[in-house]
């Protein structure tokens, strides 16, 4: 098979599941495995993807997503060029796994997902709970803050590792919240996983630095976590990593 990834997620799915010498291309972002990828041929950035390039690689299957705003221009355009595609848009933790199974499946080597799945689950298991939840906000960008909502696998790992996503109670995948609101809400914990942003530019001091949040728990407590987005931002295997991170957060908050 010649395949085509167009996200870093499904770049590391293939991977994981085995089937990265089948790659033929990837975007721009991905980078990981990074033998893998280090030689591939790029086909643009994850909203500016290179449809005429991508077609004349001649690929079996392309692995699109839904997962960020502005992809479905990009679904758009693969429809248009007759591609075969497929485009996961994942909310929750079983969504992907429910994503790692179907690509395996597409790919015959479904019994390969089923072991990457239970890998996962086992990495994956709920912390035992120790005194109250601390409420952790992960910020997946800082200008306007946006945090996520229920709907996320992140909501997902929070609450596997024995926090509380600070916007867990609405019925939303992500949304913007500003600097009363977010003060107002108090977070135990401020997690930057900023989208698209290397981890070496976090910056915990344009959190800290803002006055109108002085007083939130976060903040006097010196709780501004960076943890790549790579770990919390990417359906795919190495959530593990982002569930630890965020578990060792949640140690430190007790």
């Amino acid at each position: 098979m010649r395949l085509v990834s167009l996200t870093c997620s499904n770049t590391e799915i293939l991977a994981a599941l085995g089937l990265g010498d089948q790659l033929v291309a990837v975007d721009d972002h991905s980078d990981y495995p990074e033998d893998l990828v280090r030689n591939l041929p790029r086909v643009g950035p994850d909203l500016s993807i290179d449809v005429e390039k991508v077609a004349s690689l001649e690929p079996d299957l392309v692995l699109a997503s839904l997962t960020v705003p502005g992809h479905e221009v990009v679904v758009a355009a693969l429809e248009r060029a007759g591609l075969p595609f497929i485009a996961p848009s994942p909310k929750s933790l079983d969504d992907v796994y429910r994503d790692i199974r179907q690509i395996a499946d597409l790919l015959g080597v479904g019994g390969r997902a089923e072991s990457v799945v239970l890998g996962m689950k086992q990495q994956l298991e709920p912390a035992p709970a120790v005194g109250s939840r601390p409420s952790i906000a992960v910020q997946w960008w800082p200008n306007p803050v946006i945090l996520p909502g229920r709907n996320s696998w992140v909501h997902d790992l929070i609450e596997r590792a024995g926090g509380r996503n600070l916007l867990g109670d609405e019925d939303v995948e992500s949304r913007q919240v500003n600097d009363e609101e977010l003060r107002s809400l108090a977070p135990d914990a401020i997690v930057l996983a900023w989208c698209g942003v290397e981890l070496a530019k976090y910056r915990p001091d344009v959190v800290y630095r803002n006055p109108l949040w002085k007083d939130v728990p976060a903040v006097a407590n010196r709780r501004v976590v960076p943890i790549s987005e790579a770990y919390l931002g990417r359906p795919s295997p190495r959530l593990v990593t982002g569930y630890h991170a965020l578990r060792g957060l949640v140690e430190a908050c007790a």
